[in-house]
């Protein structure tokens, strides 16, 4: 995508019937971090990759709890997806004042994609930059929704954003007919398989966040150590953080220090060939 002159502003169209800016939105979430959602019916299940600036730096956060039975998981501008999620947490604390239970999944969702949809008509804003996958569990079931920049919202059995989604997607398609009578652990299991097939590393308990809620669940966000048994079953392999914390040390030792542990490993190696 490039520059040119009808992505000034927001509400000029192309000549072919494109508003860029939009577009250019709609490229953002496309470029953040895989984020994946699973439903059945009494359960929902969302996943999502966090990175890092770097190894000195934290991971983002990327998965958010809106109320006791809905959260969210975003991918694009996180800037965007916290400013979303504190607006869609007052709508949840005002429908819970005003009539005492949780907001409906759809309704919230509706709301929030009007709020997109407004920016998309104002020269004087930008649409935001980030798409949203919204779990929830309320009086009419288990539901997951997608939210995009331009304010379209839908309903999915399972489904996936971000960069390298459509990996997640096509292994989502082989399995989402069973969605509906899985178990808790098998619908986290079936999450975390699509996750891995959408990121380019190995899956750990730094880099994963899981959110859930369901029938007996309210919306809970698990993620370190609460994590690393569900991503041992889909890996199959130790986390590889505990490598990592190993080789730091090595880095950080002397040169005097290595120099003398090659010495004693090479006489250790003579005293072997002696016997």
């Amino acid at each position: 995508m490039f520059r040119n002159i009808y992505d000034t502003d927001v509400t000029t169209f192309s000549p072919a019937g494109r508003l860029h800016q939009v577009e250019y939105a709609m490229e953002a979430v496309k470029q953040g971090s895989a984020a994946v959602g699973v439903a059945s019916k009494e359960y929902v299940v969302i996943a999502s990759l966090k990175r890092s600036s770097g190894d000195l730096a934290s991971y983002q956060q990327k998965v958010f709890q809106l109320d006791k039975h809905v959260g969210m998981a975003s991918s694009g501008l996180i800037s965007d997806a916290r400013l979303l999620g504190q607006w869609m947490r007052n709508e949840c604390m005002n429908h819970r004042f005003v009539y005492n239970s949780g907001i409906i999944t759809q309704r919230l969702v509706t709301k929030v994609a009007d709020k997109c949809q407004a920016l998309t008509i104002k020269d004087t804003w930008r649409p935001y930059g980030v798409g949203l996958l919204v779990a929830g569990y309320d009086e009419t079931g288990a539901h997951l929704f997608q939210t995009e920049p331009s304010g379209i919202y839908l309903e999915f059995k399972a489904h996936a954003i971000g960069a390298r989604a459509q990996s997640a997607k096509t292994y989502l398609e082989k399995h989402f007919a069973t969605f509906d009578d899985l178990s808790f652990d098998d619908l986290i299991r079936h999450a975390l398989e699509a996750l891995k097939a959408a990121s380019p590393n190995k899956l750990t308990s730094r880099n994963v966040t899981l959110g859930f809620v369901g029938k007996d669940k309210e919306f809970t966000i698990i993620e370190g150590d609460d994590v690393r048994p569900y991503v041992f079953q889909v890996t199959q392999a130790d986390d590889e953080d505990e490598n990592e914390e190993d080789k730091k040390k090595d880095i950080f030792k002397r040169p005097e220090e290595q120099k003398t542990e090659t010495e004693q490993t090479g006489s250790n190696e003579d005293n072997m060939s002696t016997d």
